[in-house]
C-alpha cells in the first residue's frame, strides 16, 4: 500500500518542495519555539509537582536540585509556562472554534479510529479532537495557575484562609493530574499520525499529508508561500494550482 504522506506529492515546477515534494508551512519559527518552551516548562512542572505530590516519588525532586530548590522553582516555572501558553492561545484560538463538522466528526469516531478519512466531514487546521484538547489545556492551565498562586507560599497564601488552601491544594492536584493526561494523549497522537511530529520539528508538511488530514486547511494554505528552507536552491514563485496527484487516499 502506498504511503498516504506520499502518494501524490510528486512536485511540480515552480512549487515549493523539501526533499523533492511539495510542502506547506504549517507552523512557522516562532509557533515552534513557544511550543517546546512550553513543552519543556511542562516536563519540569510534571517532574517537580510529582516529587511534592507523594513521598515515593520524591526523589524526582534530585532533578531540580533537591527538595528546596524544587519546592522554590516550581511556581516561577509554573508562571513562564503559563506565560508561553497564552501567547500560543492567542495565536491558535480563531483555529480551535468548533462548528458543525467538529460535532460531526466526533459522531463518527468509530471512523477516525479506524482511520477511515474519507468518511469524515472536512477537517480545517484541526480536528475536533484536538480542538477539545486544546480547550482541556486551557482550563487546566488556568486552574493551575489560580491554584498555585493560592498555596504559593512564599508571596500569597497568607492572604487566605487555611480551608481556602487546603482546598486549593486539591484542585491543583486535580488539575495537575488532568494536564498530565491530556499531554500524554497530545504525544501518542503526535506518533500515531505520522508527520505531525515533524510539522513541529520542522514547521512544514508534505502536501499529500495536508491534503488527507486536514483538506479544508489545505485548500486555504494553497500555493504555498515560498520557503527559505526548501531544499532546492531555485526558488521560483508557487503556481496558483495544486500539484498533479497520483492516486487518491485509499478508504
Amino acid at each position: 500500500m502506498n504511503n498516504p504522506e506520499t502518494r501524490g506529492d510528486t512536485a511540480a515546477p515552480g512549487f515549493a518542495t523539501e526533499h523533492g515534494k511539495p510542502v506547506i508551512e504549517r507552523y512557522t519559527a516562532n509557533d515552534r519555539s513557544n511550543h517546546w518552551i512550553v513543552a519543556i516548562t511542562f516536563v519540569l512542572l510534571a517532574v517537580s509537582g510529582l516529587a511534592m505530590f507523594h513521598p515515593a516519588l520524591f526523589w524526582l525532586s534530585n532533578l531540580l536540585g533537591g527538595g528546596p530548590w524544587t519546592r522554590i522553582l516550581h511556581p516561577f516555572i509554573g508562571v513562564v509556562m503559563f506565560v508561553f501558553f497564552a501567547v500560543l492561545v492567542v495565536r491558535f484560538w480563531h483555529h480551535n472554534t468548533l462548528n458543525k463538522n467538529d460535532v460531526q466528526w466526533l459522531k463518527q469516531i468509530d471512523d477516525v479510529v479506524a482511520n477511515r478519512e474519507d468518511k469524515l466531514p472536512e477537517v480545517g487546521r484541526y480536528n475536533a479532537g484536538q480542538k477539545l484538547l486544546f480547550f482541556a489545556l486551557i482550563i487546566s492551565m488556568v486552574g493551575l495557575l489560580l491554584t498555585g498562586l493560592v498555596i504559593w507560599r512564599a508571596y500569597f497564601s497568607h492572604f487566605f484562609p487555611i480551608g481556602v488552601i487546603r482546598a486549593a491544594s486539591l484542585l491543583h492536584a486535580f488539575f495537575g493530574f488532568v494536564i498530565i493526561c491530556a499531554i500524554v494523549v497530545h504525544i501518542y497522537a503526535a506518533i500515531w499520525v505520522k508527520g505531525t511530529m515533524g510539522a513541529m520539528l520542522r514547521g512544514f508538511v508534505s502536501y499529500g499529508w495536508a491534503r488527507r488530514h486536514h483538506p479544508g486547511w489545505t485548500r486555504k494554505s494553497w500555493p504555498p508561500r515560498k520557503t527559505p528552507r526548501a531544499q532546492g536552491r531555485s526558488r521560483p514563485t508557487p503556481t496558483p494550482n495544486p500539484p498533479p496527484t497520483a492516486a487518491e487516499p485509499d478508504a
